[in-house]
């Protein structure tokens, strides 16, 4: 027993031993860095087996994917800094004012934050990753004396083995550079994107997707004073790294631009030193909040990004059309050394970091010094919890009206205040990142940008705004109210207001229970109170076979916070009583999504998103490989996601989707999307080319060749905000003003529908509140539709020519989605 036991000891130690030996990352996984692509979980494995064997590495887990992999970062520095790490951040903090009542402290550290693989097909810099970790506390232990480096080794987890799998899957063995392989020619949708097919890139500002929210929850608390968002570019490209391109925000320190050269020339020394080729200056410019080197710029950090040639089609190594082969070894190497490099100008440049950082969040001098907001409480709350994402203050005002530039009216009119106006104070530590999202029209100082132009939050939210050179005295939040109903069950029936995805999200509840609801189509009053037009009108009379209908609904109604108003008698003092045909019932349709080759994944991903987070109904995927072969009568509803359709739907295709809707269907056409119906035999639907002016003397083209990219933008709209007209008597617009504003992603113009409704639209001298447009694209959205819809038989073909669902962010577009889905001539098809 004695000599089991021993045995026993000396095997543990062995085992111990084992696992606390810092391996390489070729020892660990077996292979050299580069000559295959690491499994997610393989490199989870392998940062852990790290953490166990260094003293210098603390490694933590922040989140899960979708899909169930984890979020995770490591934080690596001496030995001495781990011991103190929690009084380093907060010193960090504390000493650039971003710890409540505390600025005091002194920082001698870096923070330096390192992000990878946000782009899944990406795939090169998660590699790199293992490696810089391995370097970092090897052979470079001294820059870590006076600088904390975070490392994200790959922020998109499901991307990244969605390419990862699919490659492991396709590839020859020895792997083919001829780029005409099948393992260069990613299928759809690719490992770009996350799980609901988001550009994780696009939503550091917007924290629609649980990556990101969970990512900001860190990246608050440490708040870096580098940040670094690894990426790849087209194959033929080499190698792109800061200082980055014009247009720069105007808030954007000379500090911020100068240091991004001073790394980029470090960068360089190496790059020039091993022959490699590199770019600057030429294409990521700094001016959307949403990426992941703008939004750490404007949060005071030096945000970067950092492109390799590569991305999804070029695997483990493709030939490119300078003749010479590029493969994932070459790839990691350039990665590696621009982190490292990074982290070596950080360590040299301890005292002018921390100076310029706490000057950042110094904001005495901004022209707004405070936003002030009204609206539907609804939406007020949406709007603060994005803030509270962000850790961004707000309360509310005691002022009667303030003086300042009215957002809806374009002008300095001011705007009269209540108890429940918000105010946000733009001179917090976090007042430049209020200005970048609030601001009402982001100044540019060149157009050629790589994104939308324009994202102002009060336009997003619709909420009625003035931004304010004074200084708006605010107080607590006053608590949203909460409704405690209680059933009637004499009553004939119940209201509920309609304006809000709140609202929407109450009604699919309803539905999904199986309580029946109808809406008004008109304005209507009982004993006491009004009504709008698209309010909910829930009947004793419909519900008579739902057992315990009254519990159920109010069980319903307060979880999702809805007030509910009784209506004693089904007869109304004003409007349509209850039996009216303007109180139509709305009926729970079966929907389906078009996916797949020939629509855009990213609007796919927003849809399947929308349905299943922010709307919370289902919904079903239609693969465009067998569209022509499917039973449409199985649903009620396509939605089609922007795309390009024209070999899809050929003219039997299209026959056999015209005859569906001819028989109740409905389809929802967005953005791209739409341009399938136009001019098409049957369709009132027409490109808008009155407004397009005709030179009869035109010659050709006699533009420089240096000049005709810019030139090329007079033809552009770069994601520009407009003011639109609203016909708000039609069930598509219940709930909004008879204004409102749409994010213009593009310039695609159709002309007013003759025969159709015209629901949101543009008149002759259209309004761009704020972004970018061209002198030619502005002539051409002259008096165009923006939101319509064509009857044809029993049913409806929806065009939706913005897209209220981009990226998610855009709050105040939702409702008209939704209002297409259950009100627009939702009667004409039978119930289930």
């Amino acid at each position: 027993m004695q000599k089991i036991s021993v045995l026993l000891v000396l095997l543990f130690s062995i085992h111990f031993s084992f696992s606390q030996q810092l391996q390489s990352p070729e020892d660990f996984l077996g292979y050299e860095v580069g000559t295959e692509f690491t499994r997610h979980a393989n490199v989870v494995r392998y940062f852990e087996s790290v953490a166990e064997a260094s003293n210098m590495v603390e490694y933590n887990t922040y989140g899960k994917t979708n899909e169930g992999r984890p979020l995770t970062y490591a934080i690596i520095s001496s030995p001495e800094n781990l011991t103190n790490i929690e009084q380093i951040r907060k010193d960090h903090l504390s000493s650039a004012g971003l710890l409540e009542n505390d600025n005091s402290a002194s920082s001698k550290k870096a923070i330096v934050w390192l992000s990878y693989n946000v782009h899944g097909n990406e795939a090169s810099s998660t590699e790199a990753a293992m490696k810089t970790l391995y370097e970092l506390i090897t052979s470079k232990k001294e820059w870590l004396k006076n600088t904390v480096v975070i490392i994200d080794p790959c922020v998109n987890p499901d991307g990244r083995d969605r390419y990862v799998n699919w490659y492991n899957m396709v590839r020859t063995t020895p792997y083919t550079a001829n780029p005409i392989a099948v393992e260069h020619i990613e299928p759809w949708p690719g490992g770009r994107p996350n799980h609901y097919l988001f550009d994780l890139n696009r939503d550091w500002a917007w924290a629609t997707q649980v990556e990101t929210r969970q990512r900001l929850k860190v990246y608050n608390k440490w708040m870096p004073q580098i940040h670094v968002d690894f990426h790849e570019q087209g194959v033929n490209d080499p190698y792109y790294f800061a200082p980055a391109a014009e247009p720069f925000h105007e808030i954007i320190t000379p500090f911020q631009r100068d240091f991004q050269t001073t790394i980029g020339k470090n960068h360089a020394k190496y790059f020039d030193k091993n022959g490699w080729l590199y770019f600057t200056k030429e294409r990521f410019d700094l001016l959307y909040p949403s990426y992941g080197d703008t939004y750490p710029i404007y949060m005071g950090a030096i945000g970067m990004t950092y492109e390799q040639a590569g991305n999804g089609g070029a695997g483990l190594g493709i030939n490119t059309r300078e003749g010479f082969e590029l493969t994932l070894v070459d790839r990691v190497a350039h990665h590696l050394t621009t982190g490292l490099s990074t982290i070596e100008v950080a360590s040299e440049n301890i005292e002018q970091l921390n100076s310029e950082f706490k000057s950042f969040f110094n904001n005495r001098d901004s022209k707004y010094k405070s936003y002030a907001l009204n609206g539907e409480a609804d939406k007020i709350a949406a709007l603060q919890r994005l803030l509270d994402r962000h850790e961004i203050k707000y309360g509310n005002t005691n002022s009667n009206r303030i003086k300042g530039f009215n957002y809806t009216k374009n002008n300095n009119s001011g705007l009269n205040t209540n108890a429940k106006t918000l105010v946000i104070d733009g001179n917090q530590p976090k007042g430049k990142m209020v200005k970048v999202l609030f601001e009402p029209n982001a100044k540019l100082n060149d157009s050629l940008t790589y994104d939308i132009t324009a994202w102002s939050l009060p336009y997003a939210y619709g909420l009625e705004a003035v931004s304010s050179s004074d200084n708006i005295k605010s107080s607590t939040l006053v608590n949203t109210e909460v409704f405690e109903n209680t059933a009637t069950p004499s009553a004939a029936g119940y209201i509920a207001k309609w304006n809000s995805m709140d609202d929407a999200r109450f009604l699919t509840a309803l539905l999904k229970e199986g309580i029946k609801v109808r809406f008004s189509e008109k304005p209507l009053q009982t004993e006491n109170e009004k009504f709008e037009a698209g309010s909910l009108v829930i009947t004793k009379s419909d519900n008579a076979k739902f057992e315990e209908f009254d519990t159920a609904l109010i069980s319903i109604a307060n979880k999702f916070n809805r007030k509910l108003s009784v209506a004693n008698s089904g007869f109304s003092r004003n409007g349509p009583d209850f039996g009216s045909s303007d109180i139509k019932i709305i009926n729970k349709p079966t929907v389906g999504v078009l996916q797949g080759e020939g629509t855009s994944s990213l609007s796919y991903g927003e849809i399947l998103y929308f349905f299943e987070q922010d709307l919370q109904y289902p919904v079903f995927p239609i693969s465009t490989n067998y569209l022509s072969n499917v039973d449409l009568a199985k649903i009620d509803v396509l939605v089609m996601p922007s795309g390009y359709y024209n070999s899809l739907l050929d003219p039997s295709t299209l026959n056999k989707l015209k005859a569906w809707v001819k028989g109740g269907g409905k389809v929802i056409a967005i953005g791209n999307a739409v341009s399938a119906f136009a001019g098409k035999e049957g369709f009132d639907l027409h490109e808008n080319i009155s407004s397009i002016k005709k030179d009869s003397t035109e010659k050709g083209n006699l533009l420089p060749y240096n000049v005709r990219e810019r030139e090329s933008i007079k033809d552009l709209i770069t994601g520009s905000i407009v003011k639109t007209k609203v016909d708000n008597t039609n069930p598509m617009a219940f709930g909004y003003n008879n204004y409102y504003f749409s994010l213009k992603l593009s310039e695609d113009s159709y002309a007013y529908l003759n025969n159709g409704y015209n629901v949101s639209y543009l008149e002759n001298e259209p309004q761009i509140v704020s972004g970018f447009a061209g002198s030619n694209a502005k002539e051409k959205i002259k008096n165009s539709m923006i939101f319509g819809e064509e009857r044809m038989g029993k049913g409806s073909f929806i065009y939706l020519v913005d897209n209220p669902l981009f990226r998610s962010f855009w709050e105040n577009g939702k409702l008209f989605f939704v209002n297409s889905l259950f009100f627009v001539n939702n009667n004409e098809y039978d119930m289930d």
